[in-house]
């Protein structure tokens, strides 16, 4: 699975609702604001620009551009940090504010039926289109799924 996938798997709504999850603070904060307007080719990024994007930037995942999948995945999870601390406490993954060792072996915090627990868990508590693309990314970033989690009412 690659991570283009993930937000295909979603389907175009909620990709357009993580688009306007994005936080333009936070990218500020985390100093990828001038890197992420660069990758949507945008000549000024701001939530209304990245709205009237949302049609080009699914074609490029459609595309299945991964630099490109990687860049807007990294936006999308920096503006719910507070969303990420929380799943990855529920789940005991020991982590540093959200931050992992990406070597770490964390299988044994993914039993069966882990994304479902998180969404059940965290269902109206954050927002399920980014609640289920953080699960789907954590589980494609280590290696823990094989293919694209969608629950039935994502």
């Amino acid at each position: 699975m690659q991570l283009s996938d993930v937000f295909l798997a979603l389907g175009q709504d909620s990709f357009a609702r993580l688009i306007g999850s994005i936080s333009i603070g936070k990218l500020k904060t985390y100093q990828v604001y001038e890197r992420f307007k660069t990758r949507c080719h945008l000549a000024k990024l701001n939530t209304e620009t990245l709205q009237k994007a949302v049609p080009r930037l699914w074609a490029r995942i459609g595309e299945r551009d991964d630099e490109f999948a990687t860049d807007l995945a990294q936006a999308v999870l920096i503006s719910r940090m507070d969303m990420i601390v929380a799943v990855l406490d529920f789940l005991g993954v020991p982590h540093q504010n959200g931050f992992f060792d990406k070597d770490m072996d964390a299988k044994q915090h993914f039993t069966e039926g882990w994304e479902r627990r998180c969404v059940e868990k965290f269902r109206g508590e954050f927002p399920e289109a980014a609640l289920v693309f953080y699960l789907n990314h954590l589980g494609w970033e280590l290696g823990v799924t094989a293919e694209a989690f969608v629950p039935a009412t994502a």
